[in-house]
């Protein structure tokens, strides 16, 4: 997986990159508005993040509690070491219900598990109710956003996937008139569904309930209707409190969209009578992650998607130039971290300009972990055409004669090259970009000539 040939992809369409880039960038804008309304907001920020500080130095504590509590809730509380021993536990509640059709909100995690493919495989229709991830589903794509899953498309793109899918009338791109249409085709799977699934936002160990956030009420659409939910949750969503709970949604919305509050935030404390809850503990190389010293504060992320909004990178290359579950700032200090061959572009597709860290709500050093994994990788790899060349330039940077006799080399060649040798497929550097015109001296020289 190659960050820069998947980028080139998205910008083959350069109105469309244009687009998302702007789209963005005003999701980021409504955020710092709103946040400016909030005098304490950098204290909530501080106290979310030595909250999480407290969860990742005690989590075996927390889980162990949160178990506990959740039991005595009645609630079946299930581990899972990764991926496919959760998938094997949710298939499991299934055929014990006899069920072969399910609705599911968003959830992140059910994505990094690959959930849906696994239950479509063995006979499980899987309906995702959050509108951009049905579309998405419709295109047999994942999302590109963690927050706004459909986000690489336009009106017109949903559209045209209604029209065919829920023969919506042609070339209608009214927002309210495609959400009805939606609306419609799921409050039949929501009424036929034995089993619910939803993802996690928080976990409290104090009182074993979890609470989850939607802004279109279908995680509580789902649950309500169905006899049975499975709750699918990361180890790192605990808690400590339910007072610290405030902090946390004070914060959530406010960074991912720019709005208050979620819509919805419902607390799943209990089954009701004549139903069943199960939660799935996950780990999924998530205590990998917590052994990690330089990368472990990841783990407090609370997925708002801000870091994605503001940096300049996600944003001009789209979600899908990531090939992974978790995109942009934050997905690449947590991707490498599951597979380092595999996602071994991805710290370097940055600027390290650090507005992703400017923005984290729970103050993740995120441009200095992908600077500390680009460290790891080069390690890794050994050598290679970058690490030679940066070897050679060290060389000719450290000596001043070289320094002098490579740059009139180069200016002479520049001057004579054609462009076809000039801008080949060996300078990817060159692929947007034209160089500077080429000086006629060095500034030393210059700088010798007019000294006074």
């Amino acid at each position: 997986m190659s960050h820069p040939i998947k980028a080139q992809e998205f910008l083959s369409d350069p109105a469309k990159a244009k687009w998302h880039d702007e789209t963005l960038w005003f999701v980021r804008d409504k955020r710092d508005t709103i946040t400016k309304t909030i005098p304490e907001w950098e204290q909530l920020r501080d106290l979310a993040s030595q909250i999480k500080d407290n969860v990742l130095a005690n989590l075996d504590r927390y889980l162990v509690e949160f178990e506990q509590k959740a039991k005595a809730n009645n609630i079946h509380v299930h581990w899972a070491a990764d991926a496919e021993e959760h998938n094997h536990i949710v298939l499991g509640i299934l055929r014990q219900h006899d069920c072969k059709a399910i609705v599911k909100s968003k959830s992140i995690l059910t994505e990094e598990c690959h959930l849906n493919p696994f239950l479509e495989k063995n006979g499980v229709e899987v309906v995702d109710t959050d509108l951009g991830e049905r579309i998405v589903q419709f295109l047999n794509q994942p999302p590109s956003h963690i927050v706004l899953p459909a986000i690489h498309l336009k009106k017109r793109d949903i559209s045209e996937i209604f029209h065919e899918k829920l023969q919506t009338e042609k070339g209608n791109e009214d927002p309210s008139y495609l959400t009805q249409a939606a609306r419609v085709h799921l409050r039949e799977k929501f009424l036929s569904a034995k089993v619910a699934i939803t993802g996690v936002n928080f976990g409290i160990a104090e009182t074993g309930e979890f609470v989850v956030c939607t802004n279109e009420g279908n995680a509580d659409m789902g649950v309500h209707l169905a006899d049975v939910q499975i709750a699918c949750m990361g180890i790192e969503k605990i808690i400590p409190r339910r007072r610290d709970l405030g902090v946390f949604l004070r914060i959530l919305a406010r960074s991912a969209t720019g709005q208050p509050v979620t819509n919805y935030n419902s607390h799943f404390r209990s089954p009701a009578p004549g139903k069943q809850m199960h939660i799935i503990l996950v780990d999924n190389g998530r205590t990998d992650q917590l052994a990690r010293e330089k990368f472990k504060n990841s783990l407090k992320c609370i997925r708002c998607g801000a870091c994605m909004n503001t940096c300049p990178i996600y944003r001009r290359s789209g979600g899908f130039s990531y090939g992974s579950v978790v995109p942009g700032p934050i997905g690449s200090i947590l991707s490498p971290g599951l597979d380092l061959k595999k996602y071994s572009s991805l710290p370097f597709a940055s600027t390290l300009c650090g507005s992703c860290s400017d923005v984290c709500p729970v103050k993740i050093n995120i441009h200095e972990q992908l600077y500390e994994w680009r460290q790891e990788i080069t390690k890794e790899q050994g050598a290679n055409a970058k690490s030679i060349s940066m070897k050679i330039a060290n060389g000719i940077f450290s000596t001043p004669f070289a320094y002098k006799i490579s740059g009139k080399m180069l200016r002479g060649a520049l001057k004579i090259l054609p462009e076809a040798i000039t801008y080949s497929s060996l300078n990817t550097w060159g692929k947007q970009r034209d160089l500077p015109e080429v000086p006629k001296e060095s500034f030393k020289d210059w700088y010798k000539k007019n000294r006074k």
